[in-house]
């Protein structure tokens, strides 16, 4: 199917959703931390966003936490995030579905957004459970305390931690009454978000795919399209 066809479903739907994952971030210069580049002296992501590592050095993730923080607070959105506030604007059953913790939609303008895997920019108390945003750059103590005492973690999900509660359930939802599901940067290997991509289609939503290389999903797409979110979705949404 061609980038024509998949406009034309999205001027016709009434109902859209978007998935967006790492590659959109990536087009705004913001590495993924994953993969075999995915390294900060010495360590992976996977050794460092855990319950068990934060335990062990709260310190040293937080090091990590605040150089990311000073590498996404450089960066900008995108037309591809422009091109989703367009998208919201236009439709009044918009839902954004994000896999992103950068905060870069909420930049753009985009109001309607499902955060599944939280947001850098929070805090969240270890003792009070208090939940607070914080934007300075650098960090002015590490690691930082909530105004209890208790010490403070990014507000972002760890692997092996569940997502915030009720928020699955609400991408479902909304994915069950789309027309249009729109899935832009993501890889489709991580859980339990990939699994919105054969909802869709089981649902009856027509199914669009935008991202730089083929993906485990991109045979059961309606249409899938290969190239920068950055490029496509100003084509798509005008």
């Amino acid at each position: 199917m061609s980038l024509e066809q998949a406009r034309e479903w999205l001027q016709a739907a009434g109902s859209v959703v978007a998935l967006t994952g790492a590659g959109i971030s990536a087009e705004s210069g913001i590495p993924t931390f994953r993969g075999d580049g995915g390294l900060w002296q010495n360590y992976r992501a996977e050794d460092l966003a855990t319950p068990q590592a934060f335990a062990r050095d709260p310190r040293l993730v937080w090091e990590w936490y605040n150089w990311r923080r000073e590498i996404i607070a450089q960066a900008k959105p995108n037309p591809g995030h422009a091109a989703l506030v367009r998208l919201e604007i236009a439709k009044p059953r918009f839902t954004l579905v994000t896999q992103n913790v950068d905060g870069l939609h909420d930049l753009a303008g985009s109001g309607r957004v499902l955060k599944l895997h939280g947001d850098i920019w929070r805090m969240r108390c270890t003792q009070c459970g208090s939940n607070w945003p914080d934007r300075r750059v650098p960090l002015p103590k590490l690691p930082p305390h909530c105004a209890c005492g208790g010490l403070a973690r990014p507000g972002v999900v760890w692997f092996g931690e569940a997502l915030p509660e009720g928020m699955m359930q609400e991408a479902e939802h909304a994915v069950r009454e789309a027309e249009v599901f729109l899935v832009v940067g993501t890889s489709a290997v991580v859980y339990p978000a990939a699994s919105l991509i054969p909802l869709a289609r089981q649902s009856g939503a027509r199914v669009v795919e935008i991202n730089v290389e083929a993906t485990p999903y991109s045979e059961i797409a309606h249409c899938s399209l290969q190239g920068p979110a950055g490029e496509i979705l100003p084509q798509l949404i005008p």
